[in-house]
């Protein structure tokens, strides 16, 4: 089962960055969970953010937020709509349920002609 995030939302934010103070360099980045296996893929409601300085190359972790970036976060997080959450069914599932459907068929048909 291979599981990842993927970026649903990214927002430059015009904040200094605690690190390396510089004015242009913070992204914030909205994820969500995604999950592949043999039989389905699915976008599941479970979301992740991050913000990065891409100048000092930092990840700012909530306890280095200044009051501002505080608010600004707030601010895009009400403003963040999730992708619902899906699940789509492989081949092989199809193929497995037709099977499981036919074979049910089968069993049904022959009791029923040999009482």
């Amino acid at each position: 089962m291979e599981e990842h995030f993927f970026t649903v939302k990214e927002a430059v934010l015009n904040n200094n960055c605690p690190e390396c103070y510089n004015n242009n360099g913070l992204h914030l980045t909205f994820k969500q969970k995604f999950i592949e296996t043999k039989w389905y893929k699915s976008i599941t409601n479970e979301t992740a953010q991050e913000i990065e300085c891409r100048v000092c190359h930092t990840v700012i972790y909530p306890a280095r937020w200044t009051d501002d970036i505080d608010r600004v976060f707030n601010y895009h997080q009400r403003a963040f709509k999730p992708k619902k959450t899906s699940i789509k069914l492989k081949k092989a599932a199809w193929w497995l349920i037709a099977g499981s459907v036919l074979v049910a068929a089968a069993i049904i048909a022959t009791l029923l002609v040999w009482p």
